[in-house]
């Protein structure tokens, strides 16, 4: 069952939203979907079974996205990019960068649960 609900986002959202649809090719609404429940379902890390922990240390970017981010980043070494290609490009670092975050937490837990070793200092 589903409900329909009507929501006025701010413009810089809108646009977030509307330009990481377009880059990996799906709906508005697929894209705001999975935001809500990415912040619904993201508990702490701390709060995570050994399982899930283990897998967010595993965690990568889907290979469209990777795919995408290497390309743009070529192009951009090249100074070959245009403005909506650097906003693209923005887009894809933040959701590289806070999937980094997420993974070196996940690997912080995981060592303090003992379930992985310490690195070598």
């Amino acid at each position: 069952m589903t409900q329909t609900v009507t929501l006025q986002l701010p413009e810089a959202l809108a646009q977030q939203a509307q330009e990481i649809a377009t880059l990996t090719h799906r709906q508005l609404e697929d894209v705001l979907l999975e935001w809500i429940n990415h912040a619904i379902t993201e508990l702490p890390i701390e709060s995570l079974p050994d399982e899930q922990v283990l897998a967010l240390c595993n965690l990568q970017m889907n290979s469209q996205e990777q795919k995408t981010l290497s390309d743009l980043l070529a192009r951009n070494r090249e100074g070959k990019l245009g403005e909506a290609q650097v906003n693209q490009l923005d887009l894809l670092m933040q959701v590289y960068r806070q999937g980094l975050v997420r993974k070196a937490k996940a690997l912080k837990v995981a060592v303090s649960r003992g379930l992985k070793p310490a690195l070598n200092q």
